[in-house]
C-alpha cells in the first residue's frame, strides 16, 4: 500500500505528460480547423491549402479537406474528385462535394460524368440536380411518364434563376411535353415574388421576342398596361396578366380596378380567374374586407395554385363564409389536401351550421386521420373529436448497447464536435446526414432515439429536439420537450405571474435553449431578445445596472425576456396568440391585425400575413399545450389558450402603448 502511495503520483505524472502533446496537438488542429473555415469563406484558397497538412488526423478533417477541394473545385480533375470521395466514403462531406460536382457538370453539360455520379448521390434533396437527371433522361428518350410532372415541381419550388431546372423545362416544351400555360405560370409566380430574373428566364423559353416588353412591364406594370391597345392576343393577355400581378403585389384595388375596366373581357377564364386569385390573396394579405369578394370572381377554383387556394380558405375564414372552405381545399394539389391546417378545416367547415350525417362522418373521418399531440392542428382535432392534450406513454427505455451505438457513431461525433466548436452550420448539417434516411444505414425510430439521447447528454438541445422529433411510431416528450435550466425558469415566470408552460414554449420555438443563438437581426440568447427590446425592459423593471454585453447571460436573458412577454401579455389583454405574434413581429403589427370582425383565434391566427409569425404563434401555442400537460400531469386544452381576437379602444385599453 505504501509503495501504492509513492508511485501513484508518479504515474499521475508520467500520464499527464504524455497527455500534454496530444492536447496541445489537438487545439493547435482546432485552431487550423477553425482558420480554414474562415478562409473557405474568404475564398483564401493559397491559406487553405497551407493549412490542410495541418488539420489531418484530425476530427474535423473530413470538414478541412472538402473547403479546400470545394474552392477549387471547377479546376479539380476527375481524378482528384474521385479520390476525395473514396477516401471520405460514407460521409456528408463525400455526399455533399458529389452534389456540387454534379451542379458542375450538369452545367457544363457533362452528361457522362453526371451520370457516372448521379445514382451514388445519397441525399438527392437539391431540386436542380434533380432536374439535371430529368433532362438527361429526356435528351436520351428514356424519360418516364411523370417526366413532366417532376420537373414542373421542381422548377416551381425553386424561387431563385437556376440552370438545371429552367434547361428541363426548355427542353420539354421544345419537345411539346410542356405547354406554353406551363411556363407562363413559372414567369407568374416569379412576377409575384418579385424575382425578375426568374421572370426573365421563363419568358425567354415561350416568347424570347417579348423580353423588352417584360423589363418596360416590371419598371412600370401600369404604364405598360396604359399603353397597350385593349386588342386579343395570348401573349399580349399573358404581359397583361403580369402586369396586373405585379400591380396587385402594391394595390390591390388598383389591379381590380385595370381587370374591371378594360382588361376583365380580353383574358381568357383561367387568366382571369389566376388574376382574381392574386389579387384576392395580397387583399387577404392586408386583412381587407374585400378579400372574398375578389376570390367570389373566380369561376373555377381548379385553375388556381395551392397557394391561392391556401388564401382563399384563410379569407373565408375570417369572412364566415364555411361553405366555401371545402371547394377550396378540395381543389388543391394531393400533397396540400392532406396538410393537417387544410384537412382540419375542411372538417370545421363540413361541422358548420346544420351539418348532415354523411358531413358529420366525413368530418369526423378528417379529424380522426389528424389528431395528436404533435402540433396546432393535430391538437385542436383532439379537441374536436372530444379528448385532450396528454402526453403519450414513454417509449421501452433506451439499452447500454443502443446508447454505445450512438456513441461510436463517427457523424454523430464529427458534428457534435464541430458544434462544440463553434461550427454549428457545419455540426448541424453532418448531424442531420447522419440521422437521414437517406444517409448509409439510415436510422430507424430506436436509433433515432439513441441519437437524441446523445444530444440530449451533451446539452445540445436542439439537435435533441429535432433528432427526436423525426421518430415515427413512438414519442419521447422528455426529448421533444426538455426542460434545461427548470428552476430560473419556473421561479421566474411565476414571480411575475406569467406560465411557464408558455415560456417553455416561447424559449422552445425561438431558440431551441440554444444559449449563444443569434438571429439574423441581432436577436440574442434563450429568449432571442433585439438589443433595443432588452434596454427598454430593463429600464421598465428597474434593472438600473444592466448593459447590452449581459443579454448573452443565461439568467439575464431569461429576466429580460420573460418581463418583456408578460409586458406584451397584458398589453393584449391576456391573450396568448397575440403575445406570441407581438414577441415575434414587434406589438404595432398584431395591434394592427386584430381589426376586424371577432374571431376564433384558431381563425385570427391563420389568418396572420406573416408566413414566419403564423408558424410561429400556432407552433408557440402547441408548444405551451405539451409543456403544461408535462410540468402539471393534468390533461390540457389548447382550446383554451387561444380565445377569441377581435378589435378594442387601444387607446383606452393598452396599458403598454410603448412596446418597442
Amino acid at each position: 500500500m505504501q509503495l501504492l502511495k509513492i508511485l501513484t503520483p508518479l504515474v499521475t505524472a508520467s500520464l499527464l505528460a504524455t497527455a500534454a502533446p496530444l492536447v496541445q496537438a489537438q487545439n493547435q488542429g482546432d485552431d487550423s480547423v477553425l482558420e480554414m473555415q474562415q478562409a473557405f469563406r474568404k475564398g483564401d484558397r493559397k491559406r487553405l491549402e497551407q493549412l490542410l497538412p495541418a488539420v489531418r488526423g484530425h476530427v474535423l478533417e473530413p470538414w478541412a479537406a472538402y473547403w479546400e477541394l470545394k474552392a477549387r473545385l471547377t479546376e479539380a480533375s476527375p481524378q482528384e474528385v474521385q479520390a476525395f470521395l473514396q477516401r471520405y466514403a460514407g460521409t456528408y462531406q463525400e455526399d455533399r462535394l458529389r452534389n456540387d460536382w454534379l451542379l458542375l457538370q450538369g452545367q457544363r453539360r457533362e452528361w457522362s460524368q453526371f451520370a457516372e455520379h448521379h445514382p451514388h448521390y445519397r441525399m438527392s434533396d437539391d431540386r436542380e440536380v434533380r432536374c439535371y437527371a430529368l433532362l438527361i433522361e429526356q435528351l436520351t428518350g428514356v424519360a418516364s411518364s411523370g417526366l413532366a410532372d417532376d420537373v414542373r415541381r421542381h422548377w416551381y419550388g425553386l424561387r431563385e434563376a437556376d440552370d438545371g431546372c429552367t434547361q428541363a423545362a426548355s427542353q420539354l416544351f421544345a419537345g411539346k411535353r410542356f405547354a406554353a400555360l406551363d411556363v407562363w405560370r413559372k414567369a407568374r409566380l416569379a412576377v409575384e415574388a418579385n424575382r425578375p430574373r426568374v421572370a426573365r428566364s421563363a419568358v425567354e423559353i415561350v416568347a424570347p421576342e417579348l423580353l423588352a416588353q417584360l423589363k418596360d412591364l416590371q419598371d412600370n406594370p401600369l404604364k405598360f398596361l396604359q399603353a397597350r391597345a385593349a386588342s386579343r392576343g395570348a401573349l399580349r393577355q399573358e404581359l397583361a396578366l403580369l402586369a396586373l400581378i405585379k400591380i396587385a403585389a402594391t394595390d390591390a384595388e388598383a389591379a381590380a380596378s385595370q381587370l374591371d375596366n378594360r382588361w376583365d373581357i380580353l383574358l381568357t377564364s383561367e387568366e382571369r380567374n389566376w388574376a382574381w386569385g392574386v389579387i384576392g390573396k395580397q387583399a387577404a394579405q392586408r386583412l381587407s374586407p374585400d378579400a372574398m369578394a375578389y376570390f367570389a370572381r373566380v369561376t373555377r377554383d381548379s385553375d388556381l395554385n395551392d397557394d391561392l387556394l391556401g388564401w382563399k380558405v384563410r379569407a373565408a375564414l375570417r369572412a364566415g363564409q364555411w361553405k366555401a372552405v371545402p371547394k377550396a381545399v378540395d381543389a388543391m394539389g394531393d400533397e396540400a389536401r392532406k396538410d393537417s391546417t387544410w384537412v382540419y378545416w375542411k372538417a370545421r367547415a363540413l361541422l358548420a351550421g346544420k351539418p348532415t350525417e354523411p358531413e358529420r362522418a366525413e368530418a369526423r373521418k378528417l379529424l380522426e386521420g389528424i389528431a395528436s399531440t404533435h402540433g396546432f392542428y393535430e391538437q385542436l382535432a383532439l379537441e374536436e373529436l372530444g379528448q385532450r392534450i396528454t402526453p403519450p406513454a414513454a417509449p421501452t427505455p433506451l439499452t447500454p448497447a443502443e446508447k454505445a451505438v450512438a456513441r461510436a457513431n463517427p457523424a454523430l461525433q464529427r458534428g457534435l464536435y464541430a458544434i462544440g466548436l463553434g461550427l454549428r452550420t457545419e455540426g448541424v448539417r453532418e448531424w442531420n446526414y447522419a440521422t437521414n434516411l437517406h444517409s448509409p444505414g439510415g436510422m430507424g425510430d430506436r436509433e433515432l432515439l439513441a441519437a437524441a439521447d446523445l444530444a440530449c447528454q451533451r446539452e445540445v438541445w436542439d439537435r435533441c429536439i429535432n433528432t427526436s422529433e423525426r421518430t415515427r411510431s413512438v414519442t419521447d416528450v422528455s426529448q421533444r420537450f426538455p426542460m434545461p435550466f427548470r428552476s430560473t425558469v419556473v421561479e421566474r415566470s411565476q414571480g411575475i405571474g406569467l406560465d411557464p408552460a408558455y415560456v417553455y414554449g416561447l424559449i422552445r420555438q425561438e431558440s431551441r435553449f440554444i444559449m449563444d443563438a443569434r438571429s439574423g437581426v441581432g436577436a440574442s440568447g434563450l429568449m432571442q431578445v433585439m438589443p433595443a427590446t432588452a434596454r427598454w425592459t430593463a429600464k421598465k423593471i428597474g434593472l438600473t445596472s444592466f448593459t447590452p454585453e449581459q443579454i448573452t447571460d443565461r439568467d439575464t436573458n431569461i429576466t429580460i425576456g420573460t418581463a418583456y412577454l408578460k409586458l406584451a401579455l397584458d398589453d393584449f389583454a391576456g391573450s396568448m396568440p397575440m403575445a406570441a405574434a407581438a414577441y415575434n413581429a414587434g406589438p404595432g403589427r398584431p395591434r394592427s391585425w386584430r381589426n376586424g370582425p371577432l374571431l376564433d383565434a384558431a381563425i385570427w391566427a391563420e389568418n396572420v400575413p406573416f408566413h414566419e409569425t403564423r408558424d410561429y404563434v400556432k407552433k408557440v401555442l402547441a408548444n405551451t399545450t405539451n409543456y403544461a400537460a408535462i410540468l402539471t400531469g393534468l390533461p390540457q386544452s389548447l382550446k383554451s389558450r387561444l380565445g377569441t381576437v377581435g378589435p378594442r379602444d387601444m387607446a383606452a385599453l393598452d396599458v403598454n402603448k410603448d412596446l418597442p
